[in-house]
């Protein structure tokens, strides 16, 4: 049975500046980081959700189709309010895939913008029940 969702891997180029983006836009820890012949990886959590973590590998010999076996279409980060995130963002330098932010099946809103690898995130503010 499946007890928690373990974590999201990201197939980046360049493994310190995909660190250093998650770890300085979004507050990221790196938890363990390391590589053998074949991939370098570091695992990122958040603090408030330290059991969900972010897989980031790069190939060091890049062969065979391991990044093509699957793809993760997006990754999603709550926020509380999506007006003042966009806005915090913006002066960091993200630029988002649309002007504003659009609803989401919920009621809640959301806005989607690309990580340094052009890996698709999203901003959710949940609906309030």
């Amino acid at each position: 049975m499946i007890g928690k969702m373990e974590h999201v891997a990201i197939m980046v180029t360049d493994m310190d500046h995909s660190v250093n983006y998650y770890a300085e836009m979004f507050g990221f820890r790196v938890r363990l980081r390391g590589s053998n012949e074949r991939r370098e990886m570091a695992f990122l959590y958040l603090e408030a959700q330290p059991d969900m973590e972010i897989e980031l590998i790069r190939d060091v010999k890049p062969g065979g189709k391991y990044n093509d076996d699957g793809k993760v279409n997006h990754l999603a980060f709550t926020v509380e309010n999506i007006e003042e995130a966009i806005a915090h963002y913006r002066k960091k330098g993200i630029e988002f895939l649309s002007a504003e932010a659009n609803p989401t099946l919920e009621g809640g809103r959301m806005i989607l913008f690309h990580g340094p690898d052009k890996e698709l995130l999203q901003l959710v503010e949940r609906a309030s029940l």
